[in-house]
């Protein structure tokens, strides 16, 4: 068996390999794209059934450069009760089995994350 590359193979290899990546664009602008509709729902059932305030969406998704086939949605939420926390993080993560929500209490969240989230955050 040769290892060397005949213009045919190569050929076909590069188209193969063209394949690939526009399927994996397209992969990733879908998610991508139901990422934003999950975060949407996230802050439409927090104000709604928990009485937030405020809902902003962070991280990855709002860094088209960094999201991947297998980023979450992050967001956070300000003015939960306390009483309701535990209820609001199982609720946004049901939202979705194939993409993970994460949910910042801001609250509780550490002054530096704070700062991260006012400054790049996206409100919802």
């Amino acid at each position: 068996m040769s290892t060397e590359l005949t213009p045919d193979r190569l050929q076909q290899y590069r188209a193969t390999a063209r394949a690939r990546l526009a399927e994996e664009a397209a992969a990733l602008a879908e998610r991508r794209a139901r990422a934003w509709e999950l975060a949407r729902e996230a802050a439409a059932l927090l104000k709604h059934r928990f009485g937030a305030t405020r809902v902003v969406v962070f991280g990855s998704l709002i860094h088209k450069d960094m999201f991947t086939l297998h980023s979450d949605v992050d967001i956070a939420a300000w003015g939960l009760r306390e009483r309701d926390w535990l209820k609001a993080i199982g609720a946004v993560y049901d939202l979705s089995a194939e993409i993970p929500v994460n949910l910042v209490d801001m609250n509780l969240a550490r002054p530096e994350i704070a700062e991260v989230i006012e400054r790049e955050g996206v409100e919802l």
